[in-house]
């Protein structure tokens, strides 16, 4: 059997939220309570605990698209700067890297997401040039409804940027 070419994707959204930064990083990085507030989150489930700063710590994720197709993978935190940046390398269906980046200015927190992956399913694979841009207007749809979310949650508006 042929092996299929993995497909690279980057994807970024910026927010920008009017809630105190503290705030907006805790509710970011206690990803296990996503699934409460963010609709395309099924489950978030910590399977191995980092370190006291959360470095090493894995997690799972299981995100279900507008396309109703799902996604489950592991997320092992690399790099964390309270207040500024949360970094890790996710693999499984899903393997590359993922990283939040917070600012605040003007008393209003600025997040931007970036997703430096490629897919590990097969199907994904094999039809990418077909559903490539299908599968970026799914990640544009989750990180949106994610923003709405957190807005939602945190009671405040939030600004899409990307």
């Amino acid at each position: 059997m042929a092996l299929v070419k993995t497909k690279q994707y980057s994807f970024t959204s910026k927010w920008i939220i009017d809630a105190p930064l503290n705030e907006v990083w805790h509710t970011i990085y206690e990803s296990e309570s996503w699934s409460q507030w963010w609709k395309s989150v099924i489950s978030v489930v910590e399977i191995q605990k980092g370190d006291e700063r959360g470095i090493g710590s894995i997690r799972v994720y299981k995100m279900r698209s507008p396309m109703l197709y799902t996604l489950c993978f592991n997320m092992l935190v690399t790099e964390r700067i309270d207040y500024k940046l949360l970094r890790g390398e996710a693999s499984g269906e899903l393997c590359g890297e993922g990283v939040w980046h917070f600012h605040e200015e003007n008393h209003k927190t600025i997040i931007e997401c970036c997703w430096n992956v490629h897919t590990a399913i097969w199907w994904m694979n094999v039809f990418s040039y077909l559903l490539r841009p299908a599968f970026e207007y799914n990640h544009a749809a989750v990180m949106r409804n994610g923003a709405i979310s957190l807005g939602k949650k945190l009671n405040t508006s939030i600004q899409i940027i990307s």
